[in-house]
Parts: C-alpha cells; sequence; structure tokens
C-alpha cells in the first residue's frame, strides 16, 4: 500500500510536503499492531461491500486509529480514503466507467486537502463525510462540477415541467472548489455529460438542482454582472433561499473569521462581499433549479 501511495501523490500532483506528511502518517498508523488493524479492517469492509455504512466502517475506526497513534484525525480520514480508491478504481475497472469520471471524482480528495489547509492550518480534510458519495458509486464528477441524483424537497412547476415533492427524482449539482474558474464552457460540458450518465436512470431531460450559498439571491447584488459566479446563478430559477450567520463564509475566505475587518482583501470576489458586510449585507443559500 505504500507504494501505491507514493504513486498515488505523484498521480495526481500532490504537494511534496503533503505527500511525506500523510507518508509518514501512514507508517505510524502501520507500525501500530492496534492501528494498523483498524486500517485493514476499514480497507477489507470496503471490498467486501461499497454501499457499507461508512459511520460504523469507516468512521468509527479512523476515530480509534487517531486516538491510538495521536494523528489528527483530519489526516487519517483523508490517508484512509486515499487508501480506499485502490479498491474505488477497480470497482470502475470492473463496472466499465470511464476511468476520467474516476479521476475527476477522486480529485476531490486533494481540493479538500487544500481547503482543510486553508481553513484549519492541518493536512487532511475536515469535510470527509463528503467522500462517501464518491466512494459508493452515487455521486461522480464531470469536468468542473460533480452530481447525484436525488428526490427533490419542494414543488416546482414551470414551462409544462412538474416536480412533486418528495416523489419526483432530479439531478443534485455541487460545486466544488477547485481553484478554476467556473467558466459556462466547462460547466456545459459537466450538464451534458451528467445527462448522457444518468439518462437510463432519470430520462434524457432531467431538471438539475443546486442548494448552495452561491444562489443567494443577494449575490446579483454583490457582484459584478460579467462574473462567473453571477452568471452561474442566473441560469437557475431560485425558488428558496436562506439567511444565516455567515456559515459559509469559509468557502470563499479561507478562514472561520466572520468579522469583515479581518477578511482577507486579494479577489474582487472577497472585495465585493466584504463591502456588501460592512454595508449590512446578508448573506445565506439559495435552492433552485435549472431545466
Amino acid at each position: 500500500m505504500r507504494e501505491y501511495l507514493i504513486n498515488f501523490f505523484e498521480e495526481f500532483e500532490y504537494e511534496d510536503k503533503d505527500a511525506q506528511q500523510l507518508l509518514r502518517a501512514y507508517d505510524k498508523i502501520t507500525a501500530n499492531k492496534a492501528a494498523n488493524k483498524l486500517l485493514s479492517d476499514v480497507l477489507s469492509a470496503y471490498e467486501v461491500n461499497i454501499a457499507m455504512d461508512y459511520q460504523v466502517e469507516v468512521f468509527n475506526r479512523t476515530k480509534g486509529i487517531s486516538e491510538i497513534t495521536r494523528v489528527h484525525d483530519y489526516a487519517v480520514e483523508l490517508l484512509v480514503f486515499i487508501c480506499m480508491t485502490r479498491h474505488l478504481k477497480a470497482v470502475y475497472s470492473e463496472r466499465g466507467l470511464d476511468m476520467r469520471i474516476y479521476r475527476n471524482s477522486v480529485l476531490d480528495l486533494k481540493w479538500k486537502l487544500e481547503e482543510c489547509k486553508a481553513v484549519k492550518g492541518i493536512c487532511g480534510s475536515f469535510v470527509s463525510t463528503w467522500f462517501c458519495g464518491f466512494f459508493d458509486l452515487t455521486r461522480f464528477a464531470f469536468e468542473r462540477l460533480q452530481f447525484e441524483i436525488i428526490t427533490i424537497w419542494q414543488d416546482y412547476k414551470k414551462n409544462g415541467i412538474v416536480l412533486e415533492r418528495d416523489k419526483s427524482r432530479v439531478i443534485n449539482v455541487h460545486i466544488p472548489r477547485t481553484g478554476t474558474p467556473l467558466d459556462k464552457e466547462s460547466c456545459d460540458k459537466a450538464y451534458a455529460q451528467a445527462r448522457d450518465f444518468f439518462k437510463e436512470q432519470v430520462g434524457e431531460n432531467c431538471p438539475f438542482v443546486c442548494y448552495s450559498w452561491l444562489l443567494y439571491p443577494e449575490n446579483k447584488d454583490i457582484l459584478p454582472t460579467n462574473t462567473n459566479t453571477y452568471r452561474f446563478m442566473s441560469e437557475y430559477d431560485i425558488i428558496s433561499w436562506e439567511v444565516n450567520n455567515g456559515d459559509d463564509l469559509w468557502r470563499l475566505f479561507d478562514t472561520e473569521e466572520k468579522n469583515p475587518d479581518r477578511l482577507p482583501a486579494n479577489s474582487t470576489m472577497r472585495r465585493c462581499y466584504i463591502k456588501h458586510l460592512k454595508n449590512g449585507g446578508r448573506v445565506g443559500c439559495g435552492f433552485g433549479v435549472k431545466l
């Protein structure tokens, strides 16, 4: 497995310092009999059933590994999921799934690592429960976006389309932080690939839905009309939203700080948000439908 990890870090272009830190964590785990047994149990459970109970089979064990080794739980969780990619890749191959989808999906591990370093200052992931959808093959990444099938939780009627709450299935969209632009061309390609991938399950013209801080309606008052975010949210019919106390600001500012006077202002989007906050503006999340 250690050799596999070295190759994985090279293939997905992890920074050398991050790769070495995760390898040291792996060595510390495997050097401890009890911790190594827990790691082996996780990997064995995943090989038996990719739709396993992840809380029981993964997170209860990673917690034990962290307690035994004193390796931070964020690092342990990320490392374990990286180890699990070896079997995930085999499953993709066995099921004849496109390896480009595998690569795009597994890249999320690296993006969450970068996010964790920026927000928490730790080499690991503080949102590891998110990975489960990629590993049980219910969530897939295409181009710039990520998708899964869900049952819509609100009624919706427009242009002859009728979606019934808790009944109609739709394609749910997630917007990962990849460090690349949320440009129209990449998003359009992603939508097209997702529709083609899921068409046997939900039909060829299944609507998309998205719940995100990016779809909060007041963003249109915050952002210039020529930004990618403004363009992205304009493609959705935003049917509900909620105000929060800035719980999602870390997604934009890479910090858990909420005081606008102490937020970094090194990009146009950040400066726009800081100005909005200082003027008493609100932030929140929105839910939208894209036909």
